[in-house]
């Protein structure tokens, strides 16, 4: 991986939603007193437990925060994207580390020890407020992560996963490829690989995504946000027709049905996508 400039970095600074609080000076003077790390793919990071001795800020890749159970299930609690900042809360009180973290791509990033951090906060009431306001924002998905657990199903995890996943990576087309295994994808809506893989199979019979290895390509942001988190999506089990399944009459209705909603999903046709989802031979 080719390391950043300084000219780079500093550009970085200057676009970040804390540092570029920082006058032209402050920033050189940073600059001058943190590290540039990288890590490949799937390397630790730092551990849960661990001193907590500096703040990172991502310059390139994704990293996964996670925490392990003893019996090694996994739960992902969110992941952080470059311009974005992790490890503040041992970096704030001294602390160990309160979770995992793990370059889910290739990273770089920027170490920034405690006590410089904190000799940075010093008379910057401002740089203060906009940590806080970070801290609070991560505490609201904490609760609602927890929420989300316990009072809703896998399914509506499973696609505000993917939801959250395609908002953190700011793609702004109408589909989306996201890179994430069907079990890093359990782990963040805390569930089996064999859970994951029945629900996608649905969606993709259904024309919604298509699934790759370690990718799942969402055909339609839109339509997929609102046919999966509607309830259009809860698809029951297909009826008889006439007392007796006509199981020849059932699939050749489903395998045409699924082309319709692709070609609704492409148009960006939401109401009639909701209604070819909403089709007794769409149901699964």
């Amino acid at each position: 991986m080719k390391s950043l400039t300084h000219d780079e970095k500093r550009q970085i600074f200057e676009q970040h939603f804390l540092f570029g609080k920082l006058s032209a000076g402050e920033i050189d003077s940073l600059l001058g007193y943190t590290r540039v790390e990288q890590y490949p793919a799937g390397r630790k990071i730092f551990d849960k437990g661990s001193p907590g001795q500096s703040l990172m800020a991502v310059l390139r890749g994704n990293i996964k925060i996670s925490s392990l159970s003893s019996d090694r299930k996994e739960v992902v609690f969110r992941i952080i994207n470059a311009g974005e900042v992790f490890g503040e809360i041992a970096a704030l009180d001294g602390e160990e580390r309160s979770a995992d973290a793990a370059a889910m791509t290739d990273c770089e990033l920027l170490v920034l020890s405690r006590s410089d951090f904190l000799r940075m906060l010093e008379d910057r009431a401002n740089l203060c407020m906009i940590l806080l306001r970070t801290l609070c924002q991560r505490l609201r998905q904490t609760t609602e992560q927890v929420e989300d657990v316990m009072f809703c199903d896998l399914k509506s995890r499973v696609a505000k996963a993917l939801l959250q996943l395609v908002e953190s990576v700011g793609l702004h087309s109408r589909s989306v490829e996201l890179h994430v295994s069907q079990r890093e994808l359990g782990n963040m809506a805390v569930g089996s690989r064999e859970s994951v893989n029945k629900i996608l199979q649905n969606w993709h019979r259904h024309g919604l995504i298509d699934l790759g290895k370690a990718s799942i390509l969402i055909h339609n942001i839109d339509a997929f946000r609102r046919v999966i988190l509607s309830g259009d999506a809860n698809w029951l089990p297909a009826p008889n027709i006439g007392g007796v399944t006509d199981n020849h009459l059932l699939r050749r209705n489903k395998s045409s049905n699924a082309g319709r909603v692709r070609e609704s999903l492409a148009k960006g046709d939401l109401a009639h996508t909701s209604q070819l989802i909403s089709s007794p031979y769409c149901r699964m």
